[in-house]
């Protein structure tokens, strides 16, 4: 049994269909019901179809008078022979042999018998259902105008892909012949163009699935050029009784649409690729290597010196600017290099040897001109056209957004590494209590700011604060916020504050700068929009204090993670501390850690970028920074080295945070350069003191300060013995400076006035600020103290 298509279930044999070798039914013969009849309007003839249609054999049709089938009884007269038009035709309702009425399209046609020339002597009758007919007359008005279309190329093949039928636009080419009826493709198209069609079209013609909306390249024999692109839609022909005769198929020339496309494609990738660098360099080398090859052979972009630094470009009197040669993509052969200087009009094109081969825009963003751009095609490309320019200065525009982006971004990073530069300590700094190496590594490495940051910081009676802190957030922002804690930080340490006291006021500042943010979200402008600050204002701070006489470091912690001690045995430990909550928080008070530290021993004091990342938590970290600080060489390694060593562990490709570590090498004031002595709350006892004091600074070889020294003393246990008294306690220590100190039980602060001509006291803090270099006052657990420096005299022993 031959094959056949089984449409309902989309199944297809495997033999191919029968292809007949010439279809000849007519299309509708097999469906309309027909009559004949005799000049009288008898039935003498009754086809199959008539039986169908109406329920009527050919035995009990035949011989009864057509007016009979008729429900209109006007209708059922016959007229003569002379009353018959050519051909007659109308809507009639009829009667089946089931009595139902049937309302029919009808067309009446007249035969005339050989030799009759008079009239016609039988009629033969065409009948369908209604809406059948009106169906007939849809399809072939359907056909005709598609034919019609000239916007639509339309061709009907044969089994042997020949063209039957074509309308006149089957191909929107110049040269074709007017009638291509016979002819195959590959007649009038590329081999290869031809042979892809055709190979599709047997296909449809084989399994008779349709073909929808396939792309070709179609180019004709006599004007090949580019081409155009046609989408090609199939569907297979076949007779009523089911042999295939042919195949349709429609061409759609979608050569401007996939064009359009691909300038979209070119301008989504180019306005893509230049997005993704704040670099001005790297936004040109990007622009010019996404043109290549999409929009040209040759890319060269130029751009304005001013850029370069963040500068806003400034033409000339006449409009020039100097341009440098920034990227070059494509063929560089004839190219200057890279650093090359021109002088030119960058909103005017260049002068290139072929206008149709090249184009320059400018590269114009918030109306300056930054630069320009130039492409160009290789001899035997096809030409631009002034869409291809249009797209060009699409992709300008984007190109200059993102390249003056890049520009204020160098500006502002400018800015910003400046601020930070001046916000930082210097990296390494030396006292008689410690000698510290700070390391500073932003997550952001791009803008090179920050919010943390470490700080050494220098106190009374030779003593020094190491300071680490860590502000929430990155940029600029933190960068500011930095810088007022670490100003607050040095203005209440200059105070001698305790440290638990210290971050006391620090978080009072914190939350009276959050409060300020939450204030400050309306617009400078009453009927402007409101700018919400984005200040960071949270942060965390680890305050301790090392005293070189005492060897004692205490300190105190606002969220901080505690520092890290690597003794001279090799051995290392983390503080224990008990972290208070981060500064702006809570307003909880801070708890004090004291521990006893060994001269030469390393402080560690870090932020939680150095041991928190996505790949570890933070006990990794912790133990990960004691191994390094616990390896073999590291009492041997400059601070300096070993601080880098240890942050360079970490990829600053994969930084979340930023890392400070603030390394300090620990001294010690030796015994015999201090000396104390309780006072009794006697005024006879300032005479001893002063006398033990002259014999101390002769032991020291510092005689030329006894007579200074003695004054002071005198003057600071006077008024502790007077104001406080008892107990007092008098301290000198020889480190790097004398520094003389007086502590006594009381809570008074001192303070220095000038004093009248008629006063009897009020000098004694006056004469003391005048005699030392500077002089102070600090808390204590007990009481204060109050302490006095001087500067050793010239060829005195200054160096502890």
């Amino acid at each position: 049994m031959p094959c056949r298509v089984r449409e309902a279930e989309h199944e297809v044999d495997d033999e191919i269909p029968p292809f007949a070798p010439e279809y000849r039914g007519l299309p509708f013969a097999g469906e309309a019901a027909g009559a004949l009849l005799d000049a009288e309007g008898r039935i003498v003839g009754w086809t199959r179809a008539a039986e169908e249609l109406l329920s009527l054999p050919a035995d009990r049709a035949c011989g009864r008078h057509i007016g009979d089938l008729l429900k209109d009884p006007d209708t059922r007269r016959v007229p003569s022979p002379d009353e018959w038009p050519e051909a007659w035709s109308g809507v009639s309702v009829v009667l089946t042999g089931t009595g139902e009425e049937l309302r029919v399209d009808f067309q009446v046609l007249p035969l005339t018998d050989a030799g009759a020339c008079a009239g016609a002597s039988r009629y033969f009758v065409l009948a369908a259902p209604e809406g059948t007919a009106a169906r007939w007359r849809q399809d072939q008005a359907f056909t005709t105008e598609l034919f019609l279309q000239d916007r639509l190329g339309l061709a009907v093949f044969d089994l042997d892909l020949r063209l039957v039928r074509t309308n006149t636009h089957l191909l929107p080419y110049t040269g074709l012949a007017p009638d291509l009826r016979g002819l195959r493709l590959m007649d009038f198209l590329y081999a290869e163009d031809a042979a892809s069609i055709e190979r599709q079209l047997r296909e449809v013609l084989r399994t008779g699935l349709p073909l929808v909306r396939a792309e070709e390249t179609v180019r004709t024999l006599q004007e090949p050029g580019g081409g155009a692109v046609m989408t090609i839609s199939a569907f297979r022909l076949q007779a009523p009784d089911g042999q295939v005769f042919g195949v349709t198929a429609l061409f759609t020339d979608v050569t401007e649409l996939r064009r359009t496309s691909e300038r979209l494609s070119v301008l989504h990738r180019v306005t893509a690729a230049v997005g993704g660098s704040l670099s001005v360099v790297g936004t040109a080398e990007d622009l010019a290597a996404a043109l290549v090859p999409a929009v040209g052979d040759l890319a060269v972009v130029e751009i304005a010196e001013e850029v370069f630094t963040g500068e806003e470009p400034t033409p000339g009197p006449d409009g020039s600017m100097p341009l440098r040669r920034t990227a070059v993509a494509g063929h560089r052969t004839a190219e200057p290099p890279l650093d090359h200087i021109v002088l030119a009009r960058p909103d005017a094109p260049a002068q290139p040897a072929d206008p149709l081969t090249s184009m320059t825009v400018a590269l114009r963003a918030r109306g300056s001109v930054l630069g320009r751009m130039t492409v160009h095609r290789d001899a035997g490309k096809p030409p631009y056209e002034a869409a291809d320019l249009h797209l060009l200065h699409e992709i300008a525009g984007h190109a200059a957004l993102a390249l003056d982006n890049a520009r204020r971004y160098t500006r502002e990073h400018r800015a910003s590494v400046g601020l930070q530069r001046s916000l930082l300590p210097p990296s390494e700094a030396e006292n008689v209590a410690v000698t510290t190496a700070g390391v500073y590594l932003p997550a952001d490495t791009g803008t090179g700011v920050g919010g943390d940051w470490f700080d050494v910081i220098p106190l009374s009676s030779a003593r020094v604060a190491l300071v680490a802190g860590d502000v929430v957030g990155h940029g600029l922002a933190a960068t500011a916020m930095m810088g007022r804690l670490r100003t607050a930080v040095r203005t209440l340490a200059d105070l001698d504050l305790e440290p638990d006291e210290l971050l006391v006021h620090l978080d009072d500042l914190v939350s009276q700068l959050g409060v300020e943010t939450d204030g400050s979200d309306e617009s400078d402008d009453a009927t402007g929009p409101a700018r919400p600050r984005t200040d960071p204002i949270g942060a965390t701070c680890l305050y301790a204090i090392y005293d070189p006489v005492s060897r004692r470091l205490v300190m105190a912690s606002a969220g901080h993670p505690p520092p890290a001690v690597a003794a001279p045995d090799g051995t290392v430990s983390f503080i224990p501390l008990n972290p208070g909550p981060p500064l702006g928080v809570s307003g909880l008070p801070f708890e004090i850690a004291e521990v006893d530290v060994e001269p030469g021993s390393i402080l560690a004091l870090y932020t939680d970028g150095l041991i928190e990342s996505r790949e570890r938590d933070v006990d990794e970290g912790m133990a990960d920074l004691a191994r390094r600080l616990a390896a073999p060489g590291v009492f041997d390694a400059p601070l300096r080295r070993l601080g880098r060593e240890i942050v360079a562990a970490r990829p600053a490709d994969h930084l979340t945070d930023d890392i400070t570590l603030l390394l300090a090498r620990t001294r010690a004031v030796p015994s015999y350069d201090h000396v104390v002595w309780p006072v009794a709350a006697d005024p006879a006892a300032v005479a001893e003191v002063r006398g033990a004091a002259a014999r101390q600074l002769d032991d020291w070889g510092l005689a030329e300060l006894a007579f200074t020294t003695e004054l002071v003393l005198s003057e600071l246990v006077t008024n502790a013995i007077r104001y406080a008294g008892g107990p007092v306690e008098v301290r000198l220590i020889r480190a790097g400076r004398l520094v003389c100190e007086v502590s006594d039980p009381s809570a008074t602060q001192p303070r220095m006035r000038r004093a009248l001509l008629t006063d009897e006291g009020g000098r004694g803090l006056y004469l003391v600020a005048q005699l030392t270099t500077r002089w102070g006052c600090r808390y204590t657990r007990y009481g204060k103290t109050i302490w006095a420096e001087q500067e050793f005299p010239d060829g005195a022993d200054a160096s502890r």
